[in-house]
């Protein structure tokens, strides 16, 4: 079993999207079914908590200070102090909720979402930068969700979960992917969730019902495994100080009989290297 600490004892619903926000020296992660974002401090141990009003598919740090959120109606920002709440991009579909989101080298927002019955085609992933231009990129997903891109920025990996694929983009100048989708690795473990990239420009990747962490070379060979006690990881970002320490979110909802832990944020130190995360432009 994998050398990991428990950074957090919870008991999340649906754990995810952690990210490390180096301004602040901090951990933010959601628990979506419990429309809550919540910050860790590994130095001091100080947490905090709040509440969205509805379900957060992921929070990211801005620029100015601030999150920007990933709703069930669409994308919002709140100022420094957490407060002054408004809508970037508002566009509320029945039946669907926004999910995993990431920011790319370029400060833009990747904002993925989903049908709450996970149906094909449901789902969108959609670009959107600090002048809240909008553009959706993908247009026929189920579950979007991991979202990272090379150290070089040349390429964007991309998880459409049901597939059991990371797929991989050539990037263009203008920050878009090519035509070229092809995939990197194929998962025969549970179903590829929330994935990080690191200084090596390796793909970890958390299996939701794979109850572990694989991380992928480029060339998408498979060269480590953490397993984990919990039966549903649900993403991974490095963190600390130095990068070095690896933090996983995690989630109960679904299962009978969860793990004491499940719903967690657990950490492994010292797994590896990360890289700097860009904050959101806007």
């Amino acid at each position: 079993m994998t050398s990991y600490e428990v950074a957090v004892r919870e008991y999340a619903d649906l754990g995810e999207g952690p990210t490390w926000d180096a301004a602040a020296g901090r951990l933010i992660w959601v628990d979506i079914l419990g429309s809550r974002v919540h910050t860790h401090d590994p130095a001091s141990g100080h947490r905090t908590v709040m509440a969205t009003g509805q379900h957060v598919g992921a929070a990211k740090p801005r620029e100015g200070g601030g999150l920007v959120v990933n709703l069930r109606d669409g994308v919002g920002l709140y100022g420094p102090d957490g407060e002054d709440f408004r809508w970037l991009h508002r566009e509320p579909v029945p039946g669907r909720r926004g999910n995993d989101a990431a920011v790319a080298p370029d400060g833009s927002l990747w904002a993925g979402t989903m049908r709450y019955d996970e149906a094909p085609g449901g789902g969108t992933l959609t670009r959107l930068t600090g002048d809240g231009t909008v553009r959706t990129v993908l247009g026929d997903v189920a579950v979007s969700n991991g979202t990272g891109w090379s150290p070089d920025g040349r390429l964007m990996y991309y998880v459409d979960s049901p597939t059991r694929r990371i797929d991989v983009f050539d990037v263009g100048e203008d920050g878009l992917p090519t035509g070229r989708r092809r995939p990197l690795a194929r998962i025969d473990r549970g179903f590829p969730d929330g994935l990080t990239v690191d200084a090596d420009g390796c793909v970890w990747v958390a299996l939701w019902d794979g109850a572990a962490i694989h991380r992928y070379t480029p060339s998408g060979a498979l060269d480590r495994v953490l397993e984990l006690p919990v039966r549903r990881p649900t993403a991974c970002a490095f963190g600390g100080a130095d990068l070095a320490d690896l933090y996983i979110t995690t989630a109960r909802t679904g299962l009978e009989a969860p793990h004491p832990l499940s719903g967690s944020l657990l950490v492994v130190p010292a797994a590896g290297k990360g890289r700097p995360q860009p904050a959101f432009a806007g």
